[in-house]
């Protein structure tokens, strides 16, 4: 048997897998509306659960129904001796509803329905108090049953509300009629506590009922987090079978270059990825080509930008004016086309040559076809990169360029500055000022290296959000130096994922290392705003700023590494600097790219 999979035998999987997770989340969905409060599923409004709430105190509710019946009757006796009709009607009507309720029990499933079988069950026993004696009546003890089933059904409020309700309605009516007295009084007065008594017992005993469902809802929520990353996994499996052998983006741009080379006769190239970070266009390869490493949007070549403007291959057979310049100022013609992946440009291609009309028809469908397939290992190494950039290789690359920074100077200055003091020593000149001085810079290093292991080791976590890192850190700068940092964060509890939320911490900590050791400046101030789903970073300082053209550089000030970390969460960067006027940092994190709430 063949290990490669037909697309029938495909398209059977993804259906079956696809009717298995359809019932899945249907399962899903009825064990979540089981332990939920108020019965209805948010999701599909209106649509009642199937569960009965009191369905586990419908053998208590019996034991109490009957045995409150018996009491009342019990009560009733002299009404029967009296012929009392009224006595004698309104026990029929009790008996009659207990053995009803005994065969068919109120079942309450948090519809509208359901709610007007526990009105009608309190009406009814109102108007059997009302009607008897009121709080003299043999059937009070009735009540007792619907105000317990209320509680029961709804928890501790509407227990409440309930048993307020029924005694007010009482109270009420025995006090409109003629001769009431205190005594009449004092009589509503303690049967009224006696039934808010019995509201809070019935919501308590709910409760203490509902602190079962809360463990089965983490249950089901740790199932939840189980099954997602099964899925998750499963889906990177399918992915790694139909990987190329490489992803790096290196690699993957070296051989889309020879094989391009091989199907079509060219001098010149260029390959161009969309850097959604700033909006601007980064050099990856080129060949014969005069392009800067990085474009704005309007700083394309005019084929180029005819071709994202109409989202299409061009040909131009001759790049002088009005269709030129192309990439190269000897090119007399070209081919140019975008690179498209997930429904969107994500990559531009150019291929000239110094012959006008150097290529043919047959050049042009090839390299149509060809760009397809190239844009997808394009984007999928980018997108493998990006992941890369929160792994443990390219956080080690971050420690070494930060440890080269800060210590691998002061390193170098300790060697140099001790060679200076041996060869003074040789030629018998006074050294001890300069070991002194020697000494108190390397107890400087010391604890620069203290402070940049202490500074690697932050990080937020579960129990410590990017405020409170944030501070933290601004403390420590602000001790090792004169700079003023102020730190304006939300308070309030919404937070990112974690992996989130570490990057941008990362983005902060590089950003203000740069205002320390680079910009001069006095002061800086760090904005964190968050709503659980979207975010916004910004670090400013009223340094020197950037000279002009040089704050968009990749290798600016460690700008590479906080490009690499926004771009890893989807997030974007803005550097907005003015010479001699400061430098501005801002991150957003939009909610259309969290991916859901972490919590």
């Amino acid at each position: 048997m063949s290990d490669i999979e037909t697309p029938a035998a495909v398209s059977v999987e993804t259906s079956k897998r696809q009717k298995s997770e359809r019932a899945w989340r249907r399962g899903r969905r009825l064990a979540r509306l089981a332990i939920r409060g108020d019965g209805y599923d948010r999701r599909e409004p209106g649509l009642p659960s199937r569960l009965d709430r009191v369905e586990h105190f419908a053998p208590a509710i019996l034991a109490i129904r009957w045995a409150m019946t018996v009491v009342s009757l019990a009560l009733a006796a002299d009404g029967f001796l009296n012929v009392d009709r009224r006595i004698v009607t309104w026990s029929f009507v009790v008996v009659s509803y207990t053995v009803i309720r005994t065969i068919s029990p109120i079942r309450y499933r948090g519809n509208i329905f359901s709610l007007l079988q526990v009105f009608a069950e309190i009406a009814l026993h109102v108007a059997a108090v009302a009607s008897t004696g009121f709080w003299d009546s043999p059937f009070v003890f009735s009540l007792i049953t619907a105000i317990v089933v209320a509680g029961f059904a709804r928890g501790f409020g509407f227990g409440l509300r309930i048993s307020i309700g029924a005694s007010l309605a009482v109270s009420l009516a025995e006090a409109s009629r003629p001769g009431f007295t205190s005594q009449d009084l004092r009589l509503a007065l303690q049967w009224s506590t006696v039934m808010l008594l019995i509201g809070v017992v019935a919501g308590y005993a709910r409760r203490i009922s509902g602190e079962a469902d809360r463990q089965h809802s983490l249950a089901l929520s740790r199932l939840d987090k189980l099954s997602d990353a099964n899925a998750l996994l499963f889906s990177l499996h399918r992915v790694a079978q139909t990987l190329p052998a490489s992803l790096d983006l290196g690699d993957v741009l070296d051989t889309t270059v020879g094989r391009l080379r091989g199907l079509i006769d060219f001098d010149s190239l260029a390959i161009l990825v969309f850097d959604d970070t700033d909006a601007s266009w980064q050099v990856v390869r080129r060949e014969g080509a005069t392009l800067p490493a990085r474009l704005g949007p309007t700083e394309l070549p005019a084929p180029l930008m005819r071709s994202m403007a109409d989202n299409r291959l061009v040909e131009v057979p001759d790049l002088s004016h009005p269709h030129g310049p192309g990439i190269s100022p000897t090119s007399s013609s070209g081919i140019y086309s975008v690179l498209s992946a997930r429904g969107s440009v994500i990559g531009l291609l150019a291929v000239e040559s110094r012959r006008p009309s150097a290529f043919s028809r047959r050049d042009t469908e090839l390299l149509e076809g060809f760009v397809e397939p190239a844009a997808l290992a394009i984007d999928n190494a980018r997108w493998f990169g990006r992941l890369r950039t929160v792994g443990a290789d390219e956080e080690r690359t971050r420690i070494a360029r930060d440890l080269h920074d800060n210590i691998g100077q002061s390193l170098a200055y300790l060697a140099f500055e001790l060679d200076r003091i041996v060869g003074r020593l040789d030629k018998g000149e006074e050294v001890g000022d300069s070991l002194v001085q020697l000494r108190n810079d390397l107890r400087g290093v010391i604890g620069e290296v203290r402070d940049t292991l202490y500074d690697l080791r932050t990080d937020v976590s579960e129990g410590q959000e990017i405020g409170d890192v944030l501070e933290q850190f601004a403390g420590r700068l602000m001790d090792r130096s004169d700079l003023d940092i102020r730190v304006y964060a939300d308070r309030d509890g919404q937070r990112l994922p974690l992996l989130q939320e570490r990057e941008l911490w990362r983005i902060a900590q590089e950003a203000l290392v740069n205002v320390q050791r680079h910009s001069g400046a006095k002061g800086a101030a760090v904005r964190w705003r968050c709503d659980g789903e979207a975010a916004a970073l910004e670090i400013a300082d009223d340094g020197k700023g950037f000279p002009e053209g040089k704050a968009g550089r990749l290798d600016s000030y460690g700008i590479m590494g906080m490009r690499e970390r926004a771009s890893s969460i989807g997030a974007t960067l803005e550097i907005h600097s003015e010479e001699g006027k400061g430098t501005v940092v801002r991150c957003f994190l939009p909610s259309d790219r969290n991916g859901g709430r972490r919590r």
